[in-house]
């Protein structure tokens, strides 16, 4: 199993051995049931659909809670497919928890930003703006979009004002701080996206098992 669902519980610091503070991200991991199991046979890949959070049978529509009775569990607010290893003896219906990452030093972490609505350049992009001197009428704005003749146009990915987060994104290689296997959460260094309360996926680093190999 190469990740589980989780939510994000909210920052807090921790000790290490010397006394050092180290900023971490409580995250909620699991526990998660597996609705669904490909297989190479059957799919073409090895995964599995996990679901997070049970959720009301009046809240879920008919075609998903046919899903889940036909996996003889109860409808889940959240589902995610989640990539599996070959030979991995997981079937419908098990309960997957925290227990998986432990020996785990790195995690990527997948989720949504918060979203910020409609800004402009000084905020979404970072630009520097105007002078605030005697006289100037321009201060928070991006300036110069393009020339006149050449090319007559403005060119494609220019940085302009617009909708700003509420992007889904992936932080690669958090160091794992520690793994509390009775409360299922997973404590990892430095900030991770969303807000207290957010979805989000969490698999072993992609990278740095690949550069340990």
């Amino acid at each position: 199993m190469q990740g589980l669902i989780g939510k994000k519980i909210g920052m807090t610091r921790v000790f290490d051995a010397q006394g050092q503070q180290i900023p971490v991200t409580v995250v909620q991991v699991g526990p998660c049931v597996v609705v669904q199991r490909k297989t190479r046979a059957t799919d073409g890949y090895e995964a599995v659909q996990l679901g997070f959070e049970e959720q009301k049978e009046q809240r879920v529509n008919k075609p998903r809670l046919g899903q889940f009775k036909k996996a003889g569990v109860k409808p889940q607010r959240i589902l995610q497919e989640v990539v599996v290893d070959e030979g991995d003896e997981i079937k419908v219906g098990d309960i997957v928890k925290a227990s998986i990452f432990e020996g785990v030093t790195h995690v990527d972490v997948i989720g949504v930003t918060k979203g910020r609505g409609f800004q402009g350049v000084i905020k979404r992009h970072r630009m520097a703006g105007g002078p605030a001197a005697h006289g100037s009428g321009f201060h928070r704005r991006g300036g110069s979009i393009g020339c006149r003749e050449w090319p007559a146009r403005i060119f494609k990915n220019k940085r302009m004002p617009g909708h700003m987060g509420n992007s889904s994104i992936t932080t690669q290689n958090l160091k794992v701080v520690a793994v509390r296997n009775e409360d299922d959460v997973i404590l990892v260094r430095g900030a991770v996206m969303g807000p207290t309360g957010g979805i989000v996926l969490i698999r072993k680093a992609i990278k740095k098992a690949a550069k340990a190999s």
